[in-house]
């Protein structure tokens, strides 16, 4: 990019940033890796220009000001997820609910070619599977699979799975987004032709109440992940004012960071699912307020609490 494109698409904000010393911590935070950011980039291509110095100067007068504000939260982690994720989740929306809306329908496709054809669900899940569900059924125990292995082994092969899966789907992004699309498509089959499974045995709101209470939070991260991996190839295939590499740099950035900020999500939904899922007893409003709270927590996360940040301008 040329500098002086660069300095009229930034200008305004730099200025704004000039004007931060009296701002709150969270804010002078976050407005500093957002102006470190632009200088290392002016760095980058521009090492001995104004522009380098000027945001240098910026950068400056906020690390000062960070330094200076004991109430600052030290803990970069914190931060990263507290402001930095978030942003990206609000940046990205729309690869997201692309992400959200190609999960959505082939996951009706799934359910669908489960219904016209009943060979369908063997083709997708496998034999040994639908025997084994359709033995537990019989012995009056649907979902014993979630019984079989012992919790800490089944969590551990479990969360290395997901964390494999969603890195696989971020990754491949690379192949021009054609990647997560594929891995987003064959999860959401996958998923609608389970649930007409259990639907057309008669299980479906008990399936719901059971396996939801971990699904809630894998199947999201796996969206999310998804959406990272279209982030991912977004550089490559839009690159817009900057050089198809440089895109590619950014959106690999960004696409890594929102793709490793879920792993704490995919860790959290196998321990569900390895020590909680199992107590397929439990009562029905404790399972409930489980799906609900998993639910409310992702649907405020991703959506709602970014966009409150954006509204207090506390995010680009």
């Amino acid at each position: 990019m040329r500098e002086s494109l660069f300095v009229k698409q930034n200008s305004a904000k730099w200025k704004t940033y000039e004007q931060m010393q009296s701002a709150s911590p969270d804010e002078l935070a976050e407005r500093f890796i957002d102006i470190t950011n632009d200088l290392a980039y002016a760095k980058t291509f521009y090492p001995k220009s104004k522009t380098t110095a000027y945001l240098n100067g910026i950068a400056a007068v906020l690390h000062q000001s960070i330094y200076k504000n004991k109430k600052v939260e030290s803990n970069v982690f914190i931060n990263f997820w507290k402001l930095e994720l978030p942003g990206l989740f609000y940046t990205y929306r729309m690869p997201l609910l692309y992400a959200f809306l190609f999960f959505l329908i082939s996951s009706l496709i799934g359910a669908l070619s489960a219904r016209y054809d009943d060979s369908f669900v063997r083709l997708i899940m496998g034999d040994s599977y639908v025997n084994m569900t359709n033995e537990n059924i019989a012995k009056g125990d649907p979902f014993g699979v979630y019984k079989q292995q012992g919790e800490v082994m089944m969590f551990l092969m479990i969360a290395g799975n997901n964390i494999y899966v969603s890195l696989v789907m971020f990754v491949s992004g690379v192949f021009l987004s054609i990647g997560p699309v594929f891995y987003i498509l064959k999860n959401g089959v996958m998923l609608g032709s389970f649930e007409y499974y259990f639907f057309s045995k008669g299980l479906g709101l008990e399936s719901i109440l059971v396996i939801w209470i971990h699904g809630t939070l894998e199947i999201s991260a796996i969206i999310i992940a998804g959406g990272a991996g279209l982030v991912l190839g977004h550089g490559l295939l839009f690159p817009k004012t900057f050089t198809r590499l440089q895109a590619f740099q950014r959106s690999a950035k960004d696409g890594s960071k929102i793709a490793l900020g879920i792993l704490p999500i995919i860790v959290l939904a196998a321990i569900f699912e390895s020590f909680i899922t199992r107590h397929t007893e439990m009562p029905i409003w404790l399972s409930v307020s489980i799906l609900a709270s998993s639910a409310y927590f992702m649907i405020w996360y991703v959506i709602i609490y970014p966009l409150q940040l954006k509204r207090k301008q506390i995010i680009a």
